[in-house]
């Protein structure tokens, strides 16, 4: 595997209390959320959870890499949405993983161009670059 280079444009800072039962907050203070597991793995739910976290943000990231790819072939991409499911399991080996289902509604195109923009917003998003062969990343147009 392929380490990418990156010239660096922007650095996000967050730090965790507590981990899963705690509190995360960033360090201009924009971001300060109380973290609690899910009801389905045992905790209260009251708070957000790193999942939710992460779906949030690889759905706003792949949803700014399909209007960059659109931008370039001038398709019109308003009113278009993208969904990500994340899930956390037990893995094979016995420790936890992630997969993601990432839904993309693009209204205002034909379905070939959809899964056309799609695929290379894919192929562009960091979040996609991150995950891809590291975890199960289902790409569905709907």
């Amino acid at each position: 595997m392929t380490i990418q280079n990156v010239d660096v444009l922007y650095t996000a800072v967050a730090t965790a209390e507590n981990g899963r039962d705690g509190r995360v907050s960033s360090d201009d203070g924009k971001l300060d959320v109380v973290v609690n597991p899910p009801k389905e793995l045992g905790g209260s739910g009251a708070g957000t959870n790193p999942e939710q976290l992460f779906a949030a943000g690889y759905s706003a990231c792949f949803q700014s890499a399909l209007g960059a790819v659109a931008r370039q072939t001038k398709a019109d991409v308003s009113g278009s949405r993208v969904t990500a499911k994340v899930g956390l399991g037990k893995t094979e080996a016995g420790g936890f993983g992630l997969t993601v289902e990432l839904a993309v509604s693009i209204p205002n195109v034909d379905a070939a161009t959809a899964k056309e923009l799609a695929e290379k917003a894919h192929e562009v998003c960091p979040y996609s670059n991150a995950t891809r062969g590291n975890i199960a990343v289902e790409l569905t147009v709907v």
